[in-house]
């Protein structure tokens, strides 16, 4: 009989695999369920049990580990087995907007659970790796409970009791990565139509991105101090150069759908005055849309 934790995940595509598969290396029982049995087919052979329902799996153990596509998946399956939600502790780490999560965290609570949010900060390859690491808020006593096993998939990051915390922590840096991703892919594309490969730019990229702490900590204290100076650079020259990453998009017929975005967002700076101050005041115009 294993001394360590039993645990349940319900969902298993690519994320909700590697838990399982984690879990396992390292001595856990795992219940396992998903809509589609079949995905649990390995896991299964290396030693998990398939629970035969959702409520099944719910039963099996007091902590339960989530892994679907946002909240609403996680109301299409629970609730039909809500009632097995008493005493139980889940650990959602499906992906959705911090209001829905502390709407999804005060129905848990309503029917008897516990609610913790996580927000995974590594691809599934990254699970039960070093230097992986997730967001985590919540019940404090819960999370204190439950952490050396959570700690099996990645390092643990609670951020407090608020469940919407983690999962806006999670979406700041989800958001930066694929705008981050989002401008290689159009580096790339750009490269491409002027004869050179991914891997002829990919050192230039590199260097680049090895700059960017010093950059970002550079602008951080400016931006929380209200600092928009122009003694280091300012919007105007920033327009220019925008634009003329976007005309040379053009030129080589990539789409400039992304460049273009860019260079509307630098514009609306300019229209509203800021173009003799840094380009961090564009922080100001990002923070007016919300009203």
């Amino acid at each position: 009989m294993s001394s360590k934790q039993c645990v349940t995940v319900i969902g298993l595509g690519p994320m909700g695999q590697a838990m399982v598969h984690a879990l396992l290396g390292k001595g856990h029982p795992v219940t396992v369920w998903n809509r589609t049995p079949s995905r649990a087919d390995a896991l299964v052979a290396r030693g998990a049990v398939l629970a035969e329902s959702a409520e099944d799996a719910l039963i099996a153990n007091e902590l339960v580990v989530l892994s679907l596509t946002d909240y609403e998946a996680m109301y299409a399956v629970l609730e039909p087995a809500s009632h097995a939600l008493a005493g139980r502790v889940l650990v959602n780490l499906s992906s959705d907007t911090p209001e829905k999560t502390r709407r999804g965290a005060r129905w848990v609570s309503e029917h008897g659970g516990v609610h913790l949010t996580g927000g995974v900060n590594a691809s599934p390859s990254g699970i039960g790796q070093s230097g992986s690491s997730t967001f985590y808020s919540g019940p404090r006593e819960a999370f204190e409970a439950h952490r050396s096993t959570l700690e099996v998939l990645t390092d643990t990051d609670y951020r407090g009791a608020d469940p919407g915390l983690a999962a806006l922590l999670y979406q700041i840096v989800v958001g930066m990565f694929w705008t981050s991703v989002l401008g290689y892919w159009q580096a790339v594309a750009l490269a491409d139509a002027n004869g050179l490969t991914a891997t002829d730019v990919l050192p230039h990229v590199t260097e680049l991105l090895a700059g960017m702490p010093d950059f970002l900590s550079f602008y951080s204290e400016r931006i929380d101090a209200g600092e928009h100076g122009g003694d280091w650079e300012r919007l105007a020259m920033g327009m220019a150069s925008v634009e003329h990453v976007l005309y040379t998009n053009a030129d080589a017929g990539v789409d400039t759908t992304l460049p273009a975005a860019v260079a509307a967002l630098f514009r609306c700076g300019m229209d509203a005055g800021h173009g003799g101050d840094s380009v961090s005041s564009l922080v100001e115009l990002m923070r007016m849309a919300k009203a």
